[in-house]
């Protein structure tokens, strides 16, 4: 399995997880019944009887992982997404499938000051072997497209409160090759690209402020990876984005 895909599957099985609990809070909160009547009351029923079109602005912040730690990010932009299926599935995982997407015009990532480090390796005949390589590359400014957000809306016996759960795939472009160059010169056609796609999946919720209005909150394990668009492929394996965002029901 590769590392890409270990990551995802790891992801998915966080979200299942946490989804459980998230529900059973939900089922608590106010007291209200499931079927119960949609209306400027319950504006979660409301939603998903109608099957209401989303959209709003959002705010993603995140760090890396692993030896991407020292990696940060912040990104800004617009999402939207519209319930295709009326309620489907029973229990804890009954619910409501809906597709979206994003953009985001602003997208940096934060990265260590460029400079040399020493890197090591294995010699053939046994010992350790030391070269020094460019490493990190200062800021990093581009814009993310995420064409592709399959979203799980669990339906609990809130009246405000509606968890979900999603997968979802974009694409970054920024100004210089991302990740900072290694393994290469700094420059030398072949290390990282400009261009990155993003697998990723998380939790979130909607919380219902009035009628057609929300506060969302969602966390996001990411990958960023060329899919070797360069002759090498160091990528950040994963990373941990929290969004929050405002959105408009229709």
């Amino acid at each position: 399995m590769t590392g890409t895909a270990r990551f995802l599957f790891s992801a998915l099985i966080v979200g299942v997880q946490l989804a459980g609990p998230w529900h059973a809070l939900a089922q608590t909160s106010n007291g209200a019944s499931d079927g119960g009547k949609a209306g400027a009351d319950n504006p979660a029923a409301l939603v998903r009887q109608e099957k209401s079109w989303e959209f709003g602005p959002f705010v993603n912040y995140g760090n890396g992982l692993g030896d991407r730690s020292s990696f940060k990010f912040l990104a800004a932009g617009i999402q939207g997404g519209k319930a295709l299926t009326p309620e489907l599935g029973h229990g804890i995982f009954k619910g409501q499938f809906e597709f979206g997407a994003n953009i985001m015009p602003l997208w940096q990532a934060y990265t260590p000051p460029a400079g040399n480090q020493t890197f090591s390796y294995p010699l053939p005949g046994g010992g350790t072997g030391y070269y020094v390589a460019p490493s990190g590359g200062g800021t990093y400014y581009g814009v993310s497209l995420t064409p592709v957000i399959m979203r799980w809306n669990f339906f609990t016996k809130s009246r405000r409160f509606q968890p979900w759960f999603q997968g979802a795939g974009g694409i970054i472009y920024t100004t210089h090759k991302f990740p900072p160059d290694q393994l290469v010169p700094h420059g030398t056609p072949g290390g990282t690209s400009v261009f990155n796609f993003s697998p990723q999946g998380g939790v979130g919720f909607h919380y219902f402020t009035r009628s057609k209005r929300s506060l969302d909150v969602g966390v996001n394990g990411v990958h960023i990876s060329s899919a070797s668009l360069g002759d090498r492929n160091p990528g950040v394996n994963a990373s941990i984005q929290v969004q929050v965002g405002y959105t408009f029901w229709k």
